[in-house]
């Protein structure tokens, strides 16, 4: 059974519907596919509404964290999967989060102008399509107006990944890892070791995460060398966490198809079996 715990749809940053999303991941033969949008759960119930038979669906987030814990902030990203949406708390953080994220969007905006570029936040909202707004909305409107080729070049310094790029508020690490574990759900620690996009966790904090509830560490991911996935994989069992694997996959605005890394199917029943939030759904 192949299984991949890291999608994303048009509920956040991905480009393929939840329905659509679902009906790839039969056709690319996965057996489980885990739906992960940026700080929302707006797509589950869509998602569940298409599963295909055979197909088994685990609802979940990946929430932005941060880390405040003296010094430089370390921004990292946490896999929630199985956790009860239904949780005032965590829902509250996750609600806070999407409004900063449009801010930031605003904020972002607002310096292109300055410099002449003109992008509008209506055309950047309409990439969103009614899901939680990100820079990749951003990026798909700079490749709309001719002001870039890719997605990949609108990332690049000159664009968003340093000129315009503007933080959001993030949920405490571990705050947000307390309100998972609080909403019944099971947290693994998204691509700690991905030094291509700046987000490299030090091994400190992930002994740090381990110690207050993190249940897993997301070790073979796109964005890992396989240096580091050994790395990832070494501290994991250091530190007694499950290891998972994924694709992380966003549509057409990443190269990286469904199925890329997968998860060991042993994991996967010890995560379904530990959870008490929501379960998965097969399809019939």
């Amino acid at each position: 059974m192949r299984i991949d715990l890291h999608t994303h749809s048009t509920a956040s940053d991905g480009t393929d519907s939840p329905e659509d999303l679902m009906r790839e991941a039969a056709a690319a033969g996965l057996g489980v596919v885990a739906l992960t949008d940026h700080d929302t759960t707006a797509g589950w119930e869509a998602a569940a509404a298409a599963l295909p038979a055979g197909l088994t669906l685990v609802r979940g987030a990946e929430l932005s964290g941060r880390w405040y814990g003296g010094g430089p902030t370390v921004g990292l990203h946490l896999l929630a999967y199985l956790f009860d949406p239904g949780h005032g708390p965590l829902a509250a953080e996750l609600a806070r989060v999407r409004r900063s994220r449009e801010r930031r969007m605003e904020k972002t905006v607002a310096l292109l102008n300055a410099d002449g570029i003109d992008v509008t936040v209506p055309e950047v909202n309409a990439y969103a399509a009614g899901g939680t707004v990100g820079r990749p909305h951003l990026a798909q409107a700079l490749v709309r107006r001719g002001l870039v080729a890719t997605v990949d070049e609108a990332f690049g310094p000159q664009w968003l990944g340093h000129r315009y790029r503007l933080a959001k508020d993030d949920i405490d690490v571990f705050t947000a890892l307390r309100l998972v574990n609080e909403a019944g759900g099971v947290s693994v620690l998204a691509h700690p070791r991905a030094g291509v996009r700046g987000h490299v966790v030090p091994d400190a904090l992930v002994a740090e995460l381990a110690a207050a509830g993190l249940w897993g560490i997301e070790a073979d991911h796109p964005d890992h060398p396989a240096a580091e996935r050994a790395h990832a994989r070494s501290l994991a069992r250091d530190l007694d966490l499950w290891i998972t694997g994924s694709s992380d996959y966003h549509g057409t605005n990443k190269t990286t198809p469904l199925g890329a890394f997968t998860t060991d199917p042993s994991v996967y029943q010890e995560m379904a079996a530990t959870a008490t939030g929501t379960a998965p759904i097969v399809g019939a």
